[in-house]
């Protein structure tokens, strides 16, 4: 037996295109002695496209806690093992968690390969607030649950973002509105591969935009804004100052918009962060506006 312990590498795919994976990536896949993955046969197919050759094996939800075991087995005999999920980044709402514990617990080196994950992909993308989000994975499929755990989020003030199959998108939509109220939201699907698209609008009109079963093809990412459109201000607070208006006023004055926004804040004793979200606010009420 070796002296020193293997390495664990976590080691992210593509999403859909596969020029997304990483040089260090297809390094770490080639020299490790074991793959461990979701789906021998999917990855056997994303290995066979660049040429490599390493055994695999399958760790998935149904074999995680007895494979886990006997992947540490092995690191702790001196071999280096890879994890990888179907796509994206292993552990984010895949398996990956019991094994990297064991490996902590065993003092096993980790090393993450980062690349692709398909919330930060769509987050970036999306147009909606970066500076504080929450990820829940995939909500409850049951409509008693699911809506239970939208109510536990309503007051999280920040950009909620959940996966969520074709199927439940309508209704998952039609729970959003009712329990947190008309929001900006952003449904990604798609992400990297050749129909790729950002349905951005409120989440009624991404209710009815997503009815139809045509509609709601592919793997999706829903994102929803952490602020109700028509009540992120009240009216006195309309009456005293408008942030859109203050903000374009510096911008007139030579503040580019990052300064701007950061005065306006201090001016009205806002933090930044409470400032954007109701900038946002007020340009959405503003857009809405005009559209209806």
């Amino acid at each position: 037996m070796s002296s020193a312990p293997g390495t664990l590498y976590l080691v992210a795919t593509p999403i859909g295109n596969l020029e997304d994976i990483t040089q260090r990536a297809l390094r770490v896949l080639a020299e490790v002695s074991l793959i461990a993955c979701e789906d021998t046969r999917h990855t056997r197919g994303l290995l066979n496209h660049f040429g490599i050759k390493t055994k695999t094996i399958s760790y998935h939800e149904h074999n995680e806690q007895e494979r886990a075991a006997e992947l540490v087995a092995l690191l702790l005999s001196g071999a280096s093992v890879a994890i990888v999920s179907d796509a994206g980044t292993p552990g984010i709402n895949d398996p990956g968690f019991r094994l990297v514990r064991a490996c902590v617990e065993q003092s096993v080196p980790i090393v993450p390969i980062p690349g692709a994950s398909a919330f930060v992909a769509a987050l970036v993308a999306s147009g909606l607030p970066t500076d504080e989000f929450y990820f829940g994975g995939f909500l409850p499929a049951r409509a008693t649950a699911r809506r239970v755990r939208l109510a536990q989020l309503k007051t999280f003030p920040a950009t909620l973002i959940f996966y969520e199959a074709p199927h439940r998108i309508a209704a998952t939509l039609a729970d959003a509105r009712e329990i947190l109220g008309e929001r900006e939201a952003v449904v990604a699907r798609e992400l990297t591969k050749l129909h790729e698209e950002f349905a951005r609008a409120p989440l009624s009109k991404l209710e009815q935009r997503f009815a139809a079963p045509q509609a709601a093809r592919g793997e999706m990412v829903l994102l929803i804004d952490g602020t109700v459109i028509n009540a992120a201000i009240n009216d006195e607070e309309i009456a005293i100052v408008s942030i859109a208006a203050r903000v374009a006023e510096l911008g007139a004055e030579g503040f580019d918009h990052r300064a701007a926004l950061k005065r306006a804040a201090r001016e009205l004793g806002l933090s930044r962060d409470e400032a954007y979200r109701r900038l946002v606010a007020e340009r959405a009420r503003a857009r809405m506006k005009d559209e209806g």
